[in-house]
């Protein structure tokens, strides 16, 4: 007998994964635990595993779909079963957010409406009359409310095509979305934040919908010389764009730069990796060092190892570091949990160990939030002041910047001395820039004295 394998869920946090390349085609043998497609979330590349054994009868999506957690994937059966009841069943019930592949909307007629009708109350703007189960299913899965729609059925009855019809231009619901929709009565907003402009849990709220205007192309008249190449906005690059947006968009970001003289963090880092190989000290880098160092000056400042949300501030106590990442997927931003109760090595270990999960693409999705402070570091590209996106609902984030000479005045003489560049992005909402101006003063302090806070 067919079976349905669904997409699975990878972390609690996923809603939705992006096919990315099927690994089994329609009429390959399928066993158990085999490989049947790989798929990207907003955080990380899975690999779905098939659970059924047989032929793959039918793939539901292409690929590039965006596929939500929980729902139908693919049809596994023996070679040549006939699966129509269940591809109706599929199109018909499973809350399928985005076109099944190659499965045609089914078409309502009077006479198939002829099944028991449900009341539907009336409200402004509704009909006062029935709707079908199917109108009712789904308008449940799509969260539309069926009292504002009017019948074009018998009697005024909603049927689908009336449901079909109120979900232009409405973004669809992830499953979350969708069950919190239903339980709490929220309103959902006509774009969401998720992926392909999915509505999330998140994005649902008490207030009436906000119409969320789309861009205008402005450049689709315009004849460009030469090969244009296009590339599709989606994964960590569509979920980078909507993060850095809203947040620039709903905090108050100030940015306060500075340096600190290097002269000891080099000196430090020179003895770390000439010491004797059996102490695993040897690949302690400087973005560890200062790692440390605003770790444990992030113990002496709690306001800055906080959330802003809105009416009221959540301050940590105990520090959970994000580190921003370059990888070929884009901008990660792993947390070292606990940050504040590991050694320098212990600090370096784990960050190596998150970046390297990062780069290949294997990340565990909630090792990608819950951070409370973020270290951001472009030092190594010759940046000497940037301006670091904050990490909401974070209150500050800290950018380093390269080490450089800097002059600096010895009585009526000028030497050159090595400096790193800092720059700390802060919420002004929920801290003032001179708390912020104090806590970077602090941190220069123990940069400079490294060695004397390791000490402590």
């Amino acid at each position: 007998m067919a079976e349905i394998v669904v997409m699975p869920k990878a972390g609690n946090s996923v809603e939705s994964c992006i096919i990315l390349e099927w690994s089994k085609q329609e009429g390959d043998s399928v066993k158990t635990g085999d490989i049947l497609c790989e798929a990207e979330t907003d955080k990380a590349t899975v690999s779905v595993e098939s659970t059924a054994e047989g032929v793959l009868l039918k793939q539901l999506y292409q690929v590039d779909d965006d596929v939500p957690v929980m729902l139908p994937l693919v049809i596994v059966g023996a070679e040549g079963e006939d699966i129509s009841s269940l591809l109706a069943e599929v199109q018909a019930g499973s809350g399928v957010e985005t076109p099944l592949k190659d499965v045609a909307a089914p078409q309502e007629t009077a006479a198939s409406e002829s099944a028991v009708a449900v009341p539907v109350p009336a409200q402004s703007g509704g009909t006062g009359g029935f709707a079908s189960p199917r109108a009712r299913n789904l308008a449940a899965a799509k969260g539309i409310n069926l009292a504002l729609l009017a019948g074009s059925g018998p009697d005024g009855r909603i049927i689908e095509p009336d449901v079909f019809s109120a979900m232009e231009g409405q973004a669809p619901l992830t499953p979350a979305a969708l069950e919190e929709l239903i339980r709490s009565g929220k309103t959902a907003p006509v774009k969401g934040t998720g992926l392909g402009g999915r509505v999330l849990k998140s994005d649902l709220s008490e207030s009436a919908p906000v119409s969320v205007a789309t861009p205008v192309a402005t450049t689709a008249a315009v004849n460009f010389p030469g090969v244009v190449e296009e590339k599709k906005v989606k994964g960590v690059r569509k979920l980078t764009a909507s993060r850095m947006l809203e947040s620039l968009q709903e905090t108050a970001q100030l940015t306060l730069n500075s340096s600190a003289d290097a002269t000891r963090l080099l000196a430090l880092r020179k003895r770390l990796k000439e010491s004797p190989e059996e102490m695993g000290l040897q690949k302690i880098t400087i973005n560890d060092l200062v790692m440390l160092v605003a770790v444990r000056t992030l113990k002496d400042f709690p306001e800055m190892n906080a959330h802003f949300l809105g009416d009221k501030i959540k301050q940590f106590a105990s520090v959970h570091l994000g580190c921003a990442v370059d990888t070929p997927r884009g901008l990660m931003v792993p947390v070292i949990r606990f940050a504040d109760t590991l050694s320098l090595k212990g600090l370096g270990d784990e960050a190596k160990r998150l970046f390297g999960k990062c780069l290949e693409g294997q990340i565990d999705p909630e090792d990608l939030s819950g951070g409370t402070f973020t270290v951001t570091n472009l030092g190594s590209m010759g940046i000497e002041s940037f301006t670091p996106v904050l990490n909401k609902p974070e209150v500050g984030i800290l950018g380093l910047c390269t080490i450089q000479p800097k002059p600096v005045m010895k009585g009526e003489d000028v030497s050159f001395v090595p400096h790193i560049g800092l720059s700390l992005t802060l919420d002004h909402q929920a801290i003032d820039g001179a708390p912020g101006g104090r806590f970077l003063k602090t941190l220069v302090s123990n940069l400079e004295n490294i060695d004397l806070l390791l000490a402590l």
